[in-house]
């Protein structure tokens, strides 16, 4: 008696279960090899929040409210360079409840200020002071120069926390290696 060797897989592909088709499936692709996301490890690092106050204003056009959305004028703005958590020199407020240090105010616009920039038929609004923070991360891999990538305010305080004590980062970025996504000790 010859005994015949059956393949795990039934011949007919309606009976192969659902693991089995994805079994078959992976084992039919080439692996593939994901560039980006990569993980740099640097003990040299530094993050960075600029914070800046800007006045704004409104124009809104005089034919009919809402016809098309006011055109933004930006008035005087103050900014400051918050570096791994330390109170920046110039700082004027501070720590808020994000441990960011602020700028004075800038002046606020006259009215003579906002008419100046008034176009014909608008009517201008009230200036508004608007709050902004910008986050960056500068690291160096050994035998290459820094970059500074722009990130989230959740790297920012792990690289904040890490640099007090000088623990070493693997900084994983996106593919296109334009933003810092996560910072690990």
């Amino acid at each position: 008696m010859t005994q015949s060797l059956r393949s795990p897989f039934p011949r007919n592909r309606s009976a192969i279960c659902p693991w089995q088709r994805v079994a078959l499936l992976l084992a039919s692709l080439p692996i593939l090899v994901i560039s980006g996301c990569e993980t740099p490890i640097s003990t040299q690092y530094q993050a960075t929040a600029t914070t800046t106050y800007t006045w704004l204003v409104e124009y809104e056009g005089a034919n009919r409210p809402g016809e098309r959305p006011p055109r933004i004028e930006e008035f005087a703005s103050t900014s400051l360079e918050n570096r791994n958590g330390q109170k920046p020199e110039g700082a004027v407020t501070g720590p808020d409840d994000k441990g960011l240090w602020w700028p004075a105010l800038p002046p606020k616009p006259t009215i003579d200020d906002i008419e100046a920039r008034q176009q014909r038929q608008e009517r201008p609004g009230t200036p508004r002071l608007n709050k902004t923070v910008n986050y960056t991360i500068t690291f160096r891999r050994p035998g290459e120069d820094n970059r500074t990538l722009p990130t989230r305010y959740e790297v920012y305080r792990q690289v904040v926390k890490a640099y007090e004590d000088r623990i070493p980062l693997e900084f994983t970025l996106d593919p296109a290696e334009r933003t810092v996504l996560k910072a690990t000790p």
